[in-house]
């Protein structure tokens, strides 16, 4: 059995952290990116489907006489940066919100109890370690920059490969550096503290490792939407940076005034619905499934 840390919490070891997470991310994957492709492919559909057999041939295109397995396979295209980016993004980022929170925990627990009291405080610390885990995670920067440029702008890539671009790129793809920290430090603090205060206050729990499914759950709409809404306008600016070619000089701030001047103060929140309904229920998938298996695992390997 792992021990208890300072806060309640039962502390799991690093390998059920990153088995947890990465599962966590490859059933992410697994689930949603298919589906993303059959939506993608229906909107670019330009005929009318009048039965099945034609809707077949729009979401499957030539593998449409092909089994089941190969039709299925076949909705995995572009998946290697998204698996790449994903899979490290949900090890490093579920897995390691953990050692964060215990590290705050072990040595700033008083100082949050003192200030906001026990129960906020114990809340808070998990949105804390969250914040900084956010922001460490422009380590993963140039893979999220070649998987947006190949979504939103492929001509930017001029039939080079991956090596190649990181050869001829460098640093550069740690452009926008530091609107990515900025957006990932509420965003994640938003996420983890969404859910720890779900946990706290609306399920009472004192471990929150403890939580079933079904409260990993609802903890996780509550942090996944208080994410998206708060990280909202610093997403669009890093996603126009990110998605302009290589070599573009066009900073933040210019972004930023270009925007307020020509689309008003909502152009912030741009796009904000769509990824309530498409990016929120990925992310509450995930990090409800990494926060139940992460425990899992845990047991599973202690038990041995």
């Amino acid at each position: 059995m792992s021990p208890p840390t300072g806060s309640g919490d039962r502390k799991q070891s690093g390998v059920a952290r990153v088995l947890g997470s990465a599962t966590a991310g490859i059933c992410e994957l697994a689930v949603f990116h298919p589906v993303d492709t059959t939506a993608k492919r229906l909107m670019s559909n330009s005929t009318r489907v009048a039965n099945l057999s034609e809707l077949n041939k729009v979401v499957f295109r030539e593998h449409a006489a092909e089994s089941l397995g190969r039709r299925f396979f076949s909705l995995f295209p572009g998946l290697g940066y998204a698996a790449g980016y994903k899979i490290l993004q949900r090890v490093y980022k579920y897995g390691g919100q953990p050692f964060a929170n215990e590290f705050l925990t072990s040595n700033f627990q008083k100082d949050f109890e003192n200030q906001f009291g026990k129960k906020t405080g114990k809340a808070l610390i998990s949105a804390t370690a969250g914040s900084l885990i956010g922001i460490g995670e422009i380590i993963l920067l140039p893979l999220d920059v070649l998987k947006i440029k190949r979504q939103t702008n492929p001509e930017a890539f001029r039939g080079r490969g991956f090596l190649r671009i990181l050869g001829d790129e460098g640093l550069g793809l740690y452009r926008g550096w530091g609107w990515t920290a900025a957006r990932n430090a509420p965003g994640s603090f938003a996420l983890f503290g969404g859910s720890a205060f779900a946990k706290e206050y609306i399920y009472r729990l004192e471990d929150y490792s403890a939580a079933t499914w079904s409260q990993n759950f609802v903890a996780s709409i509550f942090g996944a939407s208080a994410s998206l809404i708060v990280s909202a306008p610093l997403d669009v600016i890093k996603t126009r940076i990110q998605n302009k070619n290589f070599g573009s000089n066009d900073s933040g701030f210019q972004i930023l005034r270009d925007m307020a001047r020509n689309e008003g103060v909502t152009a912030f929140f741009k796009g904000l619905v769509p990824k309530l309904l498409t990016t929120g229920p990925k992310l509450v998938f995930s990090f409800a499934l990494a926060q139940t298996l992460i425990p899992a695992f845990d047991k599973l390997l202690t038990s041995k």
